[in-house]
């Protein structure tokens, strides 16, 4: 299925029954509050969804599972984060075969790889297979910077064709852009700097508490596209509090716990993770009940079907 790199696109949640198994019936679930909302990709396997606990099977089987489950309605993104490049490369062949649509890749993790050795890692698996990639670039969680002259380098793949932008400085928006034009879509993937993002020419927007807010999302998303800021900037204000619960350690249960309140997930985690407890769990239900007390009409038009347009 062709990838655009433009839109919503949910990192989605992976959901766990009380056995530590993958609850494929929550999970569903969740996947269709998402294809409701209007969403333009998935991506499974990704930090959020607890990657570096799933098993590599357990990774292939919940690609399949979403191939299926979408049915073609929207791309799914196989993520990698691997430490080798064998096991990155192996990943992305069976990821094309289980109907991944694209690949969104972090650098080599663990090892602090040099220029030369990240740029090779991304050029031997674009090499390798087919798919449509996104280069995830999150110095700040990840110690590498994937910088714009190794941009440059990279450019000569006609398959890596994206960027995930993490490195919370929002002038790297426009310096992609007036480096490279439209050569890499660029897509916001901090949750408090998207709509600044989108303001300053990203293409789209790898989102996390779209997981438990799709309907919000996507509205801002479409809003800020048709040039109706202030409607798009009002419900952004809105949704600030629940968006910084994106940029937190406990990023996985936070937003995992405001699943629960928007009865799109489960607030179980997988193990070293722990549900949260104590003050630091007080902190987040009020953010979630205070926004949920305020929680703003959307304009019609602004989420649903994929092919809306808004007036």
């Amino acid at each position: 299925m062709n990838v655009t790199w433009k839109g919503v696109y949910p990192a989605i949640t992976t959901k766990f029954n009380e056995n530590d198994e993958i609850d494929y019936e929550a999970y569903e679930k969740g996947l269709q509050g998402q294809l409701d909302a209007g969403v333009d990709g998935i991506i499974v396997s990704g930090s959020l969804g607890e990657a570096s606990t799933l098993s590599d099977q357990e990774k292939l089987d919940l690609t399949e599972h979403t191939v299926k489950y979408v049915n073609g309605k929207v791309p799914v993104i196989f993520s990698i984060a691997e430490q080798s490049t064998k096991v990155a490369v192996y990943l992305a062949e069976k990821a094309l075969e289980k109907g991944a649509s694209g690949l969104m890749i972090l650098p080599p993790l663990r090892y602090s790889s040099s220029v030369e050795e990240t740029i090779q890692y991304f050029a031997t698996i674009a090499e390798r297979t087919p798919l449509p990639i996104i280069i995830y670039n999150n110095p700040v969680d990840y110690k590498t910077t994937v910088t714009l002259d190794m941009f440059a380098e990279l450019s000569k793949f006609d398959n890596i064709q994206a960027v995930k932008e993490s490195t919370r400085d929002i002038s790297n928006v426009t310096r992609m852009i007036n480096r490279f034009g439209d050569r890499f879509k660029i897509l916001c993937g901090v949750d408090p700097l998207a709509l600044e993002s989108l303001f300053m020419g990203a293409d789209g927007w790898v989102a996390g508490l779209v997981d438990a807010f799709p309907k919000e999302t996507v509205a801002i998303y479409r809003l800020a596209k048709a040039g109706r800021y202030e409607e798009a900037l009002s419900i952004y204000r809105w949704f600030l509090p629940l968006l910084e619960l994106d940029i937190d350690p406990k990023l996985v249960q936070n937003i995992k716990l405001a699943e629960v309140y928007t009865e799109l997930g489960t607030e179980n985690v997988r193990a070293p993770r722990l549900p949260l407890s104590g003050k630091n769990r007080e902190r987040v239900i009020k953010v979630i009940e205070d926004s949920l007390a305020t929680r703003p009409e959307l304009p019609e038009g602004s989420w649903g079907r994929r092919e809306t347009v808004l007036a």
